[in-house]
């Protein structure tokens, strides 16, 4: 073997990564052609982008809670693969995710005359007309999750006592938010096996993780 063949070696993650990236950003421009010719002239688009954008936030925010949870769960350590940083490296690609594409949506749909929301009901409690209690919850349970959001950016800087109760309102969030894409979305017939199995998901490992509680943590429950 050539002197030169260990460094051909070593760049061949980094050649994969950009081909990765390289398929990627292909296939969403041809998925976003297509779903624009296919919008063109309806008066409608705003709202379809803004509804896509909204159900692709709530299903990034499902992968986001899951992950969370298997990385805090107590038989995290059974899990050879994917490797614990490469877990926190996906949690931590979800919520960026999450973030974009709530703020697609909530701007699409603040713009969009049509929706009924506005920048009022985008920021402001009770400030859509168009059903305004369930869109109040999705701006609060999107406050929240930024919070949590923001709890994760202090672990390193904060001890974990003070950073980790705080990140646990994410749960609250995933409730809210859920309660919003049920009551809120004029198709929740149609999506309604999506909510509940997603639900259902989160709820089931929610459940299974607190229920294996480590001693310590059931010593820090106990003070």
């Amino acid at each position: 073997m050539s002197a030169t063949a260990p460094t051909r070696l070593r760049h061949l993650p980094a050649i994969g990564r950009a081909l990765a990236v390289l398929l990627s950003s292909a296939a969403t421009g041809l998925l976003a052609g297509g779903a624009v010719r296919l919008v063109h002239g309806n008066r409608m688009a705003p709202w379809i982008l803004g509804r896509a954008a909204g159900l692709c936030a709530y299903l990034l925010l499902v992968g986001l809670v899951l992950f969370g949870l298997v990385l805090s769960h107590p038989a995290r350590t059974r899990l050879r693969r994917p490797s614990t940083a490469t877990r926190v490296r996906i949690h931590i690609a979800l919520a960026l995710f999450t973030l974009l594409a709530t703020a697609l949506h909530v701007v699409v749909l603040a713009t969009d005359r049509w929706a009924g929301v506005g920048w009022a009901g985008a920021l402001l409690p009770l400030g859509a007309s168009y059903r305004p209690a369930p869109v109040t919850l999705g701006l609060i349970g999107a406050w929240v999750g930024l919070l949590a959001g923001l709890s994760a950016a202090l672990a390193g800087r904060l001890p974990r006592r003070l950073w980790w109760p705080m990140h646990k309102i994410a749960a609250v969030s995933f409730v809210l938010i859920w309660t919003h894409g049920v009551l809120a979305g004029s198709d929740t017939v149609a999506l309604l096996a999506v909510y509940v199995v997603t639900g259902g998901a989160v709820l089931g490992l929610a459940a299974s993780r607190y229920l294996a509680r480590t001693p310590v943590e059931r010593a820090e429950l106990r003070r």
